[in-house]
């Protein structure tokens, strides 16, 4: 490992991690019921026309529009659900058929009327208005989806909107890519275990049990796999026995301290260093590379080991690596645009990550910017982070300013973060 960090460009080493993240290539079938979250892993094909056949938008009237402003006999009433000789075409001249929402729509007629628009409606007539629109609530055969469109393509988050249209289409089960393996491990030895008692020289290990819900709340499955051992030899072992993975995520050991020596275990076990270093406030150290055993990568991210800075970095760095492992299409960061309620100051030189609050279009800098990078009751004080560009000496109040929302959506195309 080289002695010193070379801090690289943010948006250099955003590019770099992005290009060296490998997209899972397995896969595997579940049912719609469990799919919430998963990633599409091919194109869906509509099967069914939607709707597969002309039906009542509206409870209400169904005729010719030749006959707007004229009093109709109504012939029959048509129900949802109603099919074969019930919605044949049968109107003679003046007549016209009384329908319900969601019922097929009978080939000899063009418009359909609510009931509460007519003039007049009894049990035998209904009466018209005047200057009706051809083809008022009446849904045609496919002209939401037609069969062989693409309803939705590889690479998507599959929502409850999905969950719908595949339902719609009589598709119970859906191949998506299987989830990717994710190990997070701490480093330190004053480390302890919340269920261990900790003395007023050691702390508690909060870095580990924040990443894994902090993953699982953005849709991965993450395991929480130990502190890495204190010496070389022990952890050259405990980091061999992680090439199992998929990502292998740590806190702490990549700065520059004697003790500071996970870097050098990982290139010990083959991994190749994308970057150690990045110019950006909080999380300097932050490092990342890939190790390769048998045919598998397991890409790597070493995140400083102050709380803050981890879970900052977690949100703003590594999440969108993830996605793109995982299959997801969409893995770059989204913007909201909110105004500056009170001016603040950042340092020039970096990439500052600020936290603060976005609050009915406003934001609400955290403690006017001045907290610790290992405070931890400021992430919870927080749902979004300002990324400052290295020239950026401060934002006024009233200023309009671009923030990430914490569990924010992603887009499949790049987009300008930096205020």
């Amino acid at each position: 490992m080289s002695n010193k960090l070379n801090f690289l460009d943010f948006e250099e080493a955003v590019k770099i991690s992005l290009n060296l993240a490998k997209t899972t290539t397995l896969k595997e079938i579940v049912p719609i019921s469990k799919a919430l979250g998963r990633i599409v892993s091919s194109d869906v094909i509509c099967k069914k026309n939607l709707p597969s056949f002309n039906n009542s938008a509206m409870d209400g009237f169904a005729f010719k529009i030749a006959d707007s402003g004229k009093t109709l006999k109504i012939k029959k009433v048509i129900f949802a659900g109603d099919k074969g000789s019930d919605v044949e075409a049968i109107l003679n001249e003046g007549e016209c058929y009384k329908i319900m929402t969601g019922a097929k729509v009978p080939s000899d007629v063009d418009t359909i009327i609510p009931i509460e628009n007519c003039i007049d409606v009894n049990e035998k007539t209904v009466t018209l208005p005047n200057d009706l629109k051809v083809g008022s609530n009446l849904r045609l055969k496919g002209e939401e989806q037609k069969e062989g469109n693409v309803l939705f393509k590889k690479g998507e988050v599959i929502n409850s909107s999905h969950i719908t249209l595949l339902a719609s289409q009589g598709l119970m089960m859906i191949e998506v890519f299987k989830q990717i393996s994710i190990a997070v491990v701490s480093t330190g030895n004053e480390l302890k275990e919340p269920w261990e008692e900790a003395n007023e020289e050691e702390i508690y290990n909060c870095n580990s049990y924040a990443l894994v819900s902090l993953l699982e709340e953005a849709g991965f499955c993450a395991t929480y796999s130990g502190v890495v051992p204190d010496n070389l030899e022990e952890s050259i072992n405990f980091i061999s026995n992680l090439k199992t993975f998929d990502v292998i995520i740590t806190t702490g050991g990549i700065s520059m301290g004697d003790a500071d020596f996970v870097g050098e275990a990982f290139v010990q076990n083959g991994l190749q260093t994308a970057f150690h270093g990045v110019n950006v406030k909080p999380g300097r150290p932050i490092m990342m590379g890939s190790m390769e055993s048998d045919k598998k990568q397991t890409f790597v991210m070493c995140l400083p080991g102050n709380p803050l800075t981890a879970m900052v970095n977690m949100q703003l760095f590594a999440i969108p690596v993830l996605n793109k492992i995982q299959g997801n299409n969409g893995f770059y960061h989204d913007v909201v645009i909110a105004k500056n309620q009170e001016s603040f100051k950042t340092k020039k030189g970096r990439v500052n990550l600020v936290l603060g609050n976005l609050e009915n279009g406003g934001f609400n800098v955290t403690r006017n910017n001045k907290y610790g990078s290992g405070m931890i009751t400021a992430l919870y004080e927080s749902n979004c982070i300002l990324v400052t560009s290295e020239n950026t000496a401060g934002v006024e109040a009233e200023q309009m300013v671009k923030l990430i929302k914490f569990n924010n959506k992603f887009l499949s195309k790049t987009v300008n973060i930096f205020n």
